[in-house]
């Protein structure tokens, strides 16, 4: 790892003992009491590392070399692992990387959402490890066609992805084939599914399913599935409510959700905010389960003043970032009790995170 490219002119070169793995994925290490990031480190370890950014509360450094490895290093079977700004756990044996995930979810819930006593679950892995993606999306500029490199706006030529299905390789084989290809995005699926936003892991988003089915309470009346999509929750919990309103703002995803909808779904395009808010206002008698989905930001301050005022008796909350999750819960603790809290490895080998939390309101009409 002592040969990545530089971009910034060396400072100085300190040796560490990484104490832990950040959110994002960078051990954490201490130069004269100030914390210091190193990508490609694992706590435990100690490695000599390059400073390269220093700000006035942390620094950031590049990795030179380890002096003590962590029993749990492996050898990165990718050869744009480094570089490529995709991945950042490459180099930690997979049930570590469980462990290092499962650690970073409780902790920003303790440290951002200030929460106590948090009813956490087992995390929930991935049955493939490489070779799961089912989309990725590839950039092309002057001739190059590939990923961003990390913590850079330069491509990086990639041939293949480790992390794509072997069906994705074959599509990005083919683009690259193709003698003059134009500047831009390239969105390269395994499938030819509607083009709607959809989890990109089917293995674990079928566990995600399945987990959902168990926490949603049973005798509820009405299922709002806010932020639906194509209705991959609420389709698959129809047989326990008797009626479900999908909200989506893409009317693309709602028109795919209505293709094969039932009686008793109902699914709005439109905004989130007025939408559940109004939805619930109207079922306010109604047993009402809730599930919110939201993207990375989290839930705007509206969607959490409408959960909170008119709390839904059961609340299940999908995230993608646990810092936005921490910050919603720390405002909805007050209203409702968190029953589970239960990470899920949608994207081995990177650092992002799925969570679904399991809330139950202290006091509602419902």
């Amino acid at each position: 790892m002592g040969n990545l490219p530089r971009e910034h002119s060396p400072l100085r070169i300190v040796d560490l003992k990484i104490e832990d793995v950040a959110f994002g994925g960078k051990g954490v290490g201490r130069q004269n009491g100030k914390v210091v990031f190193v990508p490609y480190t694992i706590e435990g370890e100690t490695v000599s590392a390059e400073i390269v950014r220093e700000k006035k509360q942390f620094a950031e450094a590049e990795l030179i070399d380890v002096k003590e490895s962590s029993p749990y290093r492996v050898i990165p079977p990718c050869p744009y692992f480094g570089s490529c700004g995709g991945c950042a756990f490459q180099h930690i044996d997979y049930e570590h990387q469980l462990a290092i995930k499962w650690r970073q979810v409780r902790d920003v819930l303790q440290r951002i959402g200030k929460l106590k006593d948090i009813p956490m679950r087992p995390i929930i892995p991935s049955p493939e490890q490489y070779g799961y993606r089912d989309r990725i999306t590839v950039h092309a500029q002057d001739g190059v066609i590939g990923f961003f490199r990390r913590d850079s706006h330069r491509l990086i030529d990639i041939e293949r992805c480790a992390i794509a299905r072997d069906e994705v390789d074959r599509a990005l084989a083919e683009l690259r084939a193709q003698p003059h290809v134009r500047d831009g995005h390239y969105t390269l699926r395994a499938s030819s599914r509607p083009r709607v936003f959809s989890q990109t892991n089917d293995a674990v988003a079928n566990a995600l399913r399945d987990l959902i089915d168990t926490l949603a309470a049973p005798n509820q009346q009405l299922l709002i599935d806010a932020y639906c999509g194509a209705g991959f929750f609420a389709k698959a919990l129809l047989d326990k409510f008797d009626r479900v309103i999908g909200i989506d703002w893409d009317r693309f995803a709602i028109e795919a959700a209505d293709e094969n909808a039932t009686m008793k779904e109902n699914y709005i395009a439109g905004d989130i905010e007025v939408e559940l808010d109004h939805a619930l206002q109207e079922t306010a008698l109604l047993k009402t389960t809730v599930i919110v989905d939201p993207p990375a930001t989290g839930l705007t301050a509206k969607v959490r003043k409408t959960l909170f005022d008119l709390a839904p008796a059961t609340l299940i909350y999908i995230s993608c970032n646990p810092a936005t999750l921490a910050r919603d819960l720390k405002e909805l603790r007050e209203r409702f009790t968190i029953n589970s809290v239960t990470p899920l490895d949608m994207f081995p080998q990177t650092a992002e995170i799925e969570v679904a939390v399991h809330l139950q309101a202290t006091s509602s009409a419902n």
